[in-house]
């Protein structure tokens, strides 16, 4: 297993992962709605951030309206990150909130190799980040993502793109063998059924 700084802060940490038409904002705000009926206090957030001083160039490059290298676009997501854990994320934890992360570097992982750069790469370009107690990551097909992102009217970014997303599910398949504390969850069945699990799983490292 692949060492990272534990979590050793009051608060727990819950990242959800997957590819884009996946659930994981779904998902994750139904969780935020589940534990503050349980009395918890939590802290919702996702990432790319939009207030770093890196999001607004991020954003362009994924709207394809700026061109930079795979791997300068990793290093911007890595800064993000970085401003989102000093900034946000620790402090959350220091109080003993709950933080949910709608995704963390377990996506610069899947679609930066799917880019073609090396994971080994990625991993050390991440590797002082904080680790989550618990990832849960979202199975569904690229073909049923596309279809859920045009049904809501988005626009399709950058990773957007059956190939590569299968590409990018084949490297995020591989992450419960390589991490600890990274479950893969069924997300194709209707939300509750999948809320279920989510349950399932997050009663595992929180007493409710």
């Amino acid at each position: 297993m692949i060492k990272f700084p534990k979590n050793f802060y009051p608060g727990k940490f819950i990242v959800f992962e997957g590819l884009d038409g996946s659930g994981q904002t779904t998902q994750a705000t139904l969780l935020k709605d589940f534990l503050e009926k349980k009395g918890k206090k939590v802290f919702l957030t996702k990432e790319p951030t939009k207030n770093s001083p890196f999001a607004k160039k991020i954003k362009k490059v994924l709207e394809k309206k700026e061109k930079i290298s795979p791997f300068k676009l990793q290093k911007l997501f890595a800064l993000d990150r970085a401003w989102h854990l000093e900034k946000k994320i620790i402090p959350a934890l220091k109080k003993g909130k709950i933080v949910i992360s709608d995704r963390y570097f377990f996506s610069s992982f899947a679609y930066g190799t799917s880019e073609g750069l090396s994971l080994k790469n990625l991993i050390k370009l991440n590797q002082k980040f904080l680790f989550p107690d618990l990832t849960l990551i979202l199975k569904v097909s690229p073909k049923k993502c596309l279809q859920r992102i045009k049904k809501r009217g988005e626009k399709i970014t950058l990773f957007e793109k059956e190939k590569k997303l299968e590409k990018v599910w084949s490297v995020y398949q591989k992450f419960p063998k390589m991490f600890e504390k990274v479950k893969i969850v069924d997300g194709e069945e209707k939300i509750e059924k999948v809320f279920q699990k989510v349950k399932k799983e997050v009663k595992k490292i929180i007493s409710l």
